[in-house]
């Protein structure tokens, strides 16, 4: 597996960790269909929540946040209504979080939370 890839499993595995101790309940993850991937699925009281994580060694290329376009989020947006269907779940709130993890592998990794992003 190539260490990008790699990269990307540990923070993805981070960002639950930390979306858990928010009080969410992971319900999936690595979801696919033919339009995409959801990197976390997680029930937040009564919002279905869509989260993309976004992994990074550093800033040098920007933060992780800015890798996430309004294109991205739209198709987060569909993939949460696709993801909904398939998994017959019906709630009264979806939203699409993005979590950020930078991780140099010296010190702790740093992990930040936007809620509710577009």
């Amino acid at each position: 597996m190539r260490a990008k890839d790699l990269l990307g499993q540990h923070g993805e595995m981070l960002a639950a960790g930390f979306l858990e101790t928010q009080g969410m309940r992971i319900v999936d993850r690595n979801w696919r269909c033919s339009d995409g991937e959801i990197d976390i699925v997680a029930l937040d009281g009564d919002t279905l929540v869509v989260a993309e994580v976004k992994t990074r060694r550093s800033t040098a290329y920007g933060h992780p946040f800015e890798a996430v376009g309004a294109a991205k989020l739209a198709r987060l947006h569909r993939l949460a209504s696709w993801w909904c269907r398939e998994h017959e779940l019906r709630v009264p709130y979806r939203r699409v979080d993005v979590v950020s993890v930078i991780d140099d592998g010296v010190g702790e990794p740093q992990l930040e939370h936007l809620r509710g992003v577009g």
